[in-house]
């Protein structure tokens, strides 16, 4: 069973941020500096458990060019087991939830890995590639009002 809950507590926070660190800085190269930022405390985040086990994050925030959905990452040994797709359900679910939120355009910088996944949920590549931390990613917008 999975379960993704919106994080309030602080050890909540560092269990995601040891996933993101597991995930982005140790599998991917990401430098750990470019992985944390400035919007840690601005934005709203989620972790998801796989029968109890902590195994998934992600995060959303307000932007001026809309609401950024970033941040998800999977242990890999939960890939493939419907983790992505139950934060990803969750993140939107709670965005529908904020009043602000209506009429925003949803966007993501989706690794070409995720894309399909991001697809699922109605998000659809715009413009060219880009690099982002060596990874190779494509803006993804899901127009307002989609369900």
């Amino acid at each position: 069973m999975i379960e993704v809950i919106h994080i309030t507590q602080p050890q909540h926070q560092e269990i995601a941020y040891r996933i993101r660190e597991t995930v982005f800085v140790h599998e991917q190269q990401v430098p750990a500096n470019a992985e944390y930022d400035e919007f840690e405390t601005s934005s709203r985040h989620f972790l998801a458990f796989a029968d109890g086990i902590p195994c998934g994050t992600a995060r959303w925030r307000y932007t001026d060019k809309g609401i950024k959905l970033e941040r998800f990452a999977v242990l890999k040994e939960f890939r493939g087991r419907c983790v992505g797709s139950a934060l990803v359900r969750a993140v939107l679910a709670d965005i529908q939830l904020q009043p602000v939120a209506q009429g925003k355009i949803l966007y993501l910088h989706g690794q070409l890995s995720a894309m399909p996944l991001y697809r699922k949920f109605g998000f659809e590549p715009v413009g060219d590639m880009f690099e982002e931390c060596n990874i190779q990613h494509f803006k993804m917008i899901r127009k307002p009002g989609l369900a």
